[in-house]
């Protein structure tokens, strides 16, 4: 193809049009040390190869980025190695050239599952939350707890297989079909809310009141009621004890682990048929839920970079590996915005 003079220039006009658009990418890259999640990342890299010969894998920190654009945009494996290609902000962003080799979604994919394999996910995710406190981004003014609902690809299952496998059971026919027992998500649960049948996973999360970052979360069925991961979402180092949470949280046991990590609650009140709330209650709700509603900015800040996620994946460990990169995701994208407008 015959290329002419102003070719040579495209490229670098485009992309200063893209910089007068204020393309995110940039600042996200400008603010973020992205060699700080290296030393985690490596140890993937660690085992010997059997020969030195064949392409040499990509750079580690260069998946990762490529994991974390995939999260904030919401994209399929497909997806993303096609926007990857077909996107100059993409590639900047990798610090990739027109030309240069671009991992398919295959590696793509290869490179999140090891990451779930080794459990890295959880290990990335405190690296950047130390990397928050270094930067000024302590866990302050309280915190607050809440769940949401992600989507998984639904189960055509019988009435009779689905009771065996709340079970815990495997049904027989897919035992005899091995290429349809793969395809067969046996964590993912049905639940009802407002009205709606939803079938997925739950994101618990944990953040502060200070710089809405999330702080500690957790993966589960959708059908797990949202208290039942509450200890394990509490960070102690928030330097306030105020705890925020609606009215799912309200039990016992809860108001009884607050005070053994003599927290304050401030747990939305619920009435039931036999007692309606009070004026001074429901002035008290208000009051909460001022401060409550923060964490549904978090869930409304992801969806609208991302739109609904869905976890095309199966199984808890891998669903827990995509929501962790996404909520790895936000904290990056709000701590680099933070760190643009602040200084």
């Amino acid at each position: 193809m015959k290329i002419k003079a102003n070719d040579m220039f495209a490229r670098e006009f485009h992309l200063r049009n893209l910089d007068k658009c204020q393309d995110p990418l940039v600042r996200l890259n400008a603010m973020i040390d992205w060699e700080l999640f290296r030393p985690k990342l490596a140890t993937i890299r660690d085992k010997p190869r059997k020969s030195a010969a064949g392409r040499r894998p990509f750079d580690v920190v260069m998946m990762f980025k490529i994991l974390i654009l995939q999260s904030l945009y919401n994209l399929s494996d497909d997806a993303t190695e096609f926007q990857v290609r077909d996107r100059l902000s993409f590639l900047r962003f990798l610090g990739l050239d027109l030309g240069e080799n671009v991992p398919d979604s295959r590696t793509i994919r290869l490179f999140r599952e090891q990451l779930v394999e080794e459990q890295l996910i959880e290990s990335l995710f405190t690296r950047f939350s130390d990397y928050l406190n270094e930067c000024g981004f302590t866990a302050r003014k309280g915190q607050i707890v809440d769940a949401s609902i992600v989507a998984a690809p639904r189960q055509r299952n019988t009435r009779e297989e689905n009771e065996q496998v709340k079970a815990g059971k495997t049904p027989e026919a897919w035992k005899e079909n091995p290429a349809k027992m793969r395809q067969k998500d046996v964590d993912a649960r049905w639940v009802h809310k407002n009205g709606v049948n939803h079938y997925g996973y739950k994101n618990h999360i944990s953040i502060d009141v200070k710089h809405k970052l999330i702080r500690a979360w957790g993966v589960t069925g959708a059908a797990v009621h949202d208290s039942n991961i509450f200890e394990e979402l509490i960070d102690e180092g928030n330097t306030s004890g105020e705890m925020w949470a609606d009215s799912a949280y309200r039990a016992a046991r809860i108001l009884e682990v607050l005070e053994e990590f003599g927290m304050r609650e401030h747990i939305q009140r619920k009435g039931d048929r036999g007692r309606k709330l009070g004026d001074k209650e429901k002035q008290g709700n208000r009051k909460r839920a001022k401060v409550r509603a923060l964490v549904e900015h978090v869930f409304g800040a992801q969806t609208m970079r991302a739109g609904g996620l869905i976890v095309r994946t199966i199984g808890l460990a891998r669903a827990k590996g995509r929501i962790g990169l996404r909520n790895l995701a936000y904290n990056i994208d709000r701590c680099a915005m933070s760190k643009a407008t602040h200084g």
